[in-house]
């Protein structure tokens, strides 16, 4: 019984060193949230705005950019997938993986390939585990990405969309990017959008059929585009990667949190038992113990 006692014993010690652990986890991550959730608050009014500015000039002119206008026959599609570099994250980095393997595999459907451009050691090493093919891959930063991480990973896919299709096999003819959406501190939701060739996006606003907008170029519609079309992907990247990196901070003081809980459960449940073994062990000991006091009166019993 004192054996079963000193395992119970253990355990709890090996319990609430790990509670500490998840504990002190949860703390950062929820301190870190706040300053994350600022900064995706000043970053996307800009994103928003300048993605407005490029679908207002690829609206409003008749201007064949490349990077507005699809490819008759698109042979290859680039996936960017942004996940986190540490786990202990619940299922964060699972379900941007996810979301990028179903839209890798309708992509298949329509006959293209797929180029995968990975943020986060997550999904490097998921890939690299089924040893698949990688274009382009950036870790370190999932956590607090810059602008400079983001007009990296900008520049290699602006890189390899500029590149011949045909004749080169980095090309590639369509930018999807998977990232998570941060919403609350409860929902965040991998979401897939298609970056190049740019989805027009409409304003919200009400506009009278009868009044159009005007817009002058200056000095030309094309001159417009090839200055704001990489300014639109950095920002719509970085933006991606600051709502990512809110959502990674929401996860993991959420699985953080239920990691404490359960543990404290689990200590609760060892004391019970640790405390039931203790009376067990007591018990048997009064037992013993009354049972030579009687042993011994019967002898002295006999022996007069």
């Amino acid at each position: 019984m004192g054996a079963q006692l000193r395992i119970y014993r253990r355990r709890m010690r090996s319990v609430k060193a790990t509670k500490k652990i998840t504990k002190a986890m949860e703390l950062i991550s929820a301190s870190r949230i706040v300053k994350a959730q600022q900064r995706v608050t000043a970053s996307t009014p800009y994103a928003n705005e300048l993605t407005r500015a490029v679908s207002a000039v690829a609206s409003f002119s008749s201007t064949n950019h490349p990077l507005t206008t699809a490819h008759e026959n698109p042979r290859r599609a680039a996936i960017l997938i942004i996940s986190a570099d540490r786990g202990m994250a619940g299922a964060y980095s699972t379900n941007a993986i996810k979301e990028g393997e179903k839209l890798a595999a309708l992509l298949r459907e329509r006959g293209l390939q797929v180029s995968n451009f990975l943020v986060g050691r997550k999904a490097v090493n998921y890939y690299k585990f089924r040893n698949r093919e990688m274009a382009g891959t950036w870790t370190g930063f999932s956590d607090n990405p810059t602008y400079e991480n983001a007009k990296e990973v900008a520049d290699a896919l602006l890189s390899a969309f500029l590149a011949d299709s045909t004749d080169s096999k980095t090309g590639v003819d369509e930018i999807h990017i998977i990232f998570t959406q941060f919403r609350s501190m409860l929902t965040q939701e991998a979401t897939a959008k298609r970056m190049i060739p740019l989805e027009v996006v409409e304003s919200s606003a009400p506009v009278s059929s009868a009044l159009l907008p005007m817009y002058e170029f200056e000095p030309n519609a094309a001159e417009v585009l090839n200055a704001l079309l990489p300014r639109y992907i950095e920002a719509r990247i970085f933006n991606a990667m600051l709502q990512s990196a809110a959502s990674e901070h929401a996860a993991r003081r959420r699985a953080m949190k239920s990691a404490t809980d359960n543990a404290e459960d689990l200590i609760k449940s060892l004391t019970r038992l640790a405390n039931a073994a203790r009376q067990a062990e007591i018990t048997q000991e009064i037992s013993e113990i009354v049972g030579g006091a009687d042993a011994l009166a019967s002898a002295s019993a006999g022996s007069e």
